[in-house]
């Protein structure tokens, strides 16, 4: 694995953009593409910006299988540190796409960045067990969405899909969504909170919602927001600035086949896709042979992305409704 692996890592965001710091044997610096100039073995360079958890593997799934270079890309993966780091870099052109959550790509199109969703990529899942969860502690009583009323809720960032897709559950159920208190935990914390009483219900996916599911003394799994929201909800897409997009459809259209081919492939190998994830995010073996996946494919759902834009404009996270014309890529 990792024979043609080539990372930019981003070191911290500074007042005049992004540092980049190579991260690999013979990296370049995380620059882009150049105006897609081709390299010396006639493969146009690009980065890619990603977060090192397990669905963004997939990418390097494609990079090791040699699908991208089937479709004539050299692919430099920018590690980020959260995907809100990785859209001015996509905005400026130091990356040339991005893989993160179409929620960030909708709130930036409405603070007037030109982001655009050029293709699907990760997706919960429509039915049965999700990849997320919402967990509480065992015997608390809190039995359905209704009972977070004047609860604390943690979630890994607040005004992103895990708080939204819980007010909405709220809701539906009968509940006052306004009555519940948001902190922001990161996901390694957010069960040893739980336990601590810091709060009384946590959002988490894999794999630490395996690891609460594996103790049901401690823990119980209260439901799948996602699903009682927007069943298949995308967790992830990829995008790209509205130059490259305008100024360059022909890498757009490189990077579409290639990324569709990659997912497809990554969803038909499970084994593959599983030791891939184990050596992108250095998780143990064992614990990545259990962990739920997401579903991984390149079709953008144009219709969930309505959904998700209505529900944001309903709930106040977005400022304005964006232009769905113009954000989703033609």
């Amino acid at each position: 694995m990792f024979t043609r692996t080539r990372f930019a890592a981003i070191g911290a965001i500074a007042a005049a953009g992004l540092l980049l710091a190579s991260c690999s044997e013979g990296s370049p610096s995380g620059g882009g593409s150049e105006g897609g100039s081709a390299d010396d073995e006639g493969l146009t360079p690009i980065t890619v910006g990603v977060l090192k958890i397990a669905p963004a593997a997939a990418v390097q799934y494609g990079i090791d299988e040699g699908i991208f270079e089937e479709h004539g890309l050299d692919v430099t993966l920018a590690e980020a540190q959260g995907g809100a780091a990785m859209l001015p870099s996509v905005s400026t052109g130091e990356y040339d796409f991005g893989v993160g959550n179409g929620l960030s790509v909708l709130t930036a199109a409405t603070q007037g960045i030109d982001m655009r969703m050029v293709s699907g990529y990760s997706y919960s899942l429509p039915e049965g067990e999700d990849i997320n969860a919402v967990v509480v502690r065992a015997g608390d009583g809190i039995e359905s969405w209704s009972d977070l009323e004047g609860k604390t809720v943690a979630t890994n960032t607040i005004k992103t899909q895990g708080d939204l897709t819980i007010n909405e559950a709220i809701e539906r159920d009968g509940g006052d969504p306004s009555t519940v208190e948001y902190i922001e935990v990161p996901f390694p914390d957010a069960l040893p909170q739980l336990e601590g009483g810091n709060a009384d219900a946590v959002w988490i996916p894999e794999p630490f919602y395996s690891a609460a599911k594996a103790d049901p003394d401690t823990y119980s799994i209260l439901g799948f927001p996602n699903q009682d929201t927007v069943p298949g909800l995308p967790t992830m897409v990829t995008f790209a600035s509205g130059a490259t997009v305008d100024e360059d459809p022909e890498l757009v259209e490189q990077w579409r086949a290639a990324i569709t081919e990659t997912l497809d492939a990554a969803m038909a190998d499970e084994e593959g896709n599983r030791e891939t994830i184990v050596e992108f995010t250095g998780m143990p073996a064992e614990t990545v042979d259990v962990i739920g996946l997401e579903r991984l494919s390149g079709e953008l759902d144009e219709d969930i992305i309505v959904e998700l834009s209505d529900m944001a404009v309903k709930w106040g996270f977005l400022e304005s409704e964006p232009d769905l014309d113009t954000v989703i890529a033609p």
